[in-house]
């Protein structure tokens, strides 16, 4: 074997920001001068990137390494089930290397040592920006790592450390380069984008004296593509992001976790928030832009949560009427501070919990978008094929959200993906549109 025919396997699991994670490994990996690919086939060495969230995506994860072990003798594996070092041992000694979340370089000097004839060489054409592991017309913008709060149900601070914001003119800088290479719709990540600069005291860039997120958005508003933000956290300054949305700069597209309403059950959660508070916010948003779509997710069944709480969540939804809900049962999360809170709630009521209440959030998306027919709406495409046409209004988000099936003329141009489009809608479903191509 040469440097120059070791092939890399690369599986990727979890979330967008460990996707981001992903595309720095791979990028490290091709300009060292490895051939990467998405299978085990043919592969003399497997990176997994593995998720460790909640108690599913570590089972996920650990079935995919015992996988790959059966078709590759040499497995490297990072990512957030990485610091859980001692427990992929136990179940899977043959593990050649592992490391934890956000290490590429590890990674790469992982891959060396088993490797030790490789020299670096570059023998692919790496575009400017790295790697991209999404579709060409959109990229996830990843601009912190970790996180400082200290919600009792979640252990990101433990996996990926506290709040470190990226520079600004780093992500400016990625994102220039996604743009000039066709990317249309820039993803805003962390894993509270709301919180950025906060652990640098928000140092000046640039025109801004203060080093903020919406002096970022600013900046990156100002590059002529989409810009959507995830994963923000429900300050009472995320309202200056509103105003932006309704300046232009900014996708429409409130993405805020609330994860409850009952302010016993966020006291346990350790969040912020009230029912009526939550409520007061989203009527000052949407006063502020009126054409706001927002995406909020909510735990289900947390420990001690009575019937009458459970009760007033369902309430809360009726009245905030949100356009996209993702909702979750709780699951005890290895060293979660939630895990010694007393009251466990029996699975079978966790579920039944659950279908409650996505019964009646998909009644709301269903009344909800069946109010835009007859509208007219910006689509970007997403996929054109034999099938059909394939687009996203900026209401929705790739991958979590719903779609629009698109019909269009046969005189009309034909469109490509990434184009974005203005289209009337003429039908919908409980999460999805169809409409037809102006």
């Amino acid at each position: 074997m040469t440097s120059a025919n070791i092939k890399i396997g690369f599986i990727s699991l979890g979330c967008p920001k460990n996707l981001v994670d992903s595309q720095n490994i791979i990028t490290l990996l091709m300009e060292s001068g490895y051939e990467v690919s998405d299978t085990y086939e043919g592969a003399d060495a497997v990176v997994i990137n593995t998720c460790g969230f909640i108690e599913s995506s570590v089972t996920e994860s650990m079935d995919v390494i015992g996988e790959a072990l059966e078709n590759c003798k040499k497995i490297v594996v990072t990512g957030c089930l990485g610091p859980r070092k001692e427990y992929i041992l136990e179940h899977y000694p043959q593990v050649a290397a592992v490391s934890g979340p956000h290490s590429p370089r590890q990674v790469l000097h992982d891959i060396n040592a088993l490797f030790p004839e490789h020299r670096a060489c570059s023998l692919f054409k790496i575009p400017e920006g790295g790697i991209l592991l999404t579709p060409p017309h959109y990229a996830y913008l990843k601009i912190s790592e970790g996180c400082s709060h200290r919600c009792s149900f979640c252990v990101i601070p433990k996996i990926r450390g506290d709040l470190e914001s990226f520079s600004p003119e780093y992500i400016l800088k990625q994102a220039e380069a996604y743009v000039k290479r066709g990317v249309k719709e820039l993803l805003v990540v962390a894993q509270d984008t709301s919180a950025f600069g906060v652990d640098k005291k928000y140092p000046a860039f640039r025109n801004y004296e203060r080093g903020d997120l919406y002096a970022l958005t600013r900046e990156l508003g100002k590059l002529g593509v989409w810009q959507r933000v995830h994963y923000a956290y429900p300050y009472p300054h995320v309202e200056k992001l509103v105003e932006q949305m309704a300046e232009g700069l900014v996708l429409p597209y409130m993405d805020v976790p609330m994860q409850h309403v009952n302010k016993r059950i966020l006291g346990l959660m350790k969040r912020p928030g009230s029912h009526e508070r939550h409520l007061e916010t989203i009527r000052k948003w949407r006063s502020i832009c009126p054409d706001l779509t927002i995406r909020s997710t909510f735990i289900v069944g947390f420990p001690g949560e009575t019937e009458e709480e459970f009760s007033e969540l369902l309430d809360f939804i009726r009245e905030a009427r949100l356009n996209r809900v993702g909702c979750f049962t709780y699951s005890n999360i290895l060293n979660a501070d939630a895990n010694e809170l007393p009251g466990q709630i029996p699975e079978e009521v966790k579920q039944e919990r659950y279908d409650r209440f996505m019964t009646l959030q998909q009644q709301i998306s269903a009344e909800l978008l069946e109010a835009k027919i007859g509208s007219d709406v910006d689509v970007i495409i997403d996929e054109v094929s034999e099938q059909g046409i394939v687009g996203r209004t900026k209401g929705d988000a790739p991958e979590i959200d719903g779609v629009i099936f698109l019909h269009q003329n046969d005189n009309f141009s034909p469109v490509g993906v990434g184009d974005i489009v203005k289209v009337r809608v003429t039908a919908s479903d409980e999460y999805d549109l169809e409409g037809d191509i102006l």
